[in-house]
């Protein structure tokens, strides 16, 4: 039995593009940037991504895909990559969650969640 304990934490920072909206046609662009920190002692590479994005609607996106933007970084014990991205909704408030699939260079695969965020334009929430 595998004993090692797989630890990769996710921090999330978010925008509003408003350069980007539009919300005379329901067209709401979010930017965010992800921080993934490997706190295991063994390296772990990002292979794929699932998220799930849902707007106040309640119209629901799923995305899967290889690597994040292009990439699938190797993260040694201690490292931090951080990457840019985003998401266009038809409300001005929405969320998104989903995982990190992650192969540990020990030869176990498993998911490291990426907690619910909230994307909303600035003021709307209280």
């Amino acid at each position: 039995m595998d004993q090692k304990r797989y630890e990769i934490r996710i921090k999330v920072a978010t925008n509003y593009v408003d350069d980007h909206s539009d919300p005379n046609i329901d067209r709401y662009v979010f930017a965010y940037t992800i921080t993934i920190e490997n706190l295991s002692d063994i390296p772990a590479q990002l292979m794929s991504r699932h998220w799930v994005i849902t707007d106040a609607n309640g119209k629901i996106q799923e995305v899967t895909g290889d690597g994040v933007v292009g990439e699938q970084p190797l993260l040694s014990p201690g490292d931090v990559y951080r990457y840019s991205s985003g998401a266009i909704l038809e409300t001005p408030v929405g969320t998104m969650e989903g995982s990190y699939r992650m192969h540990a260079e020990s030869g176990v695969d498993f998911d490291a969640p990426i907690p619910p965020f909230t994307l909303a334009i600035p003021g709307i929430l209280h």
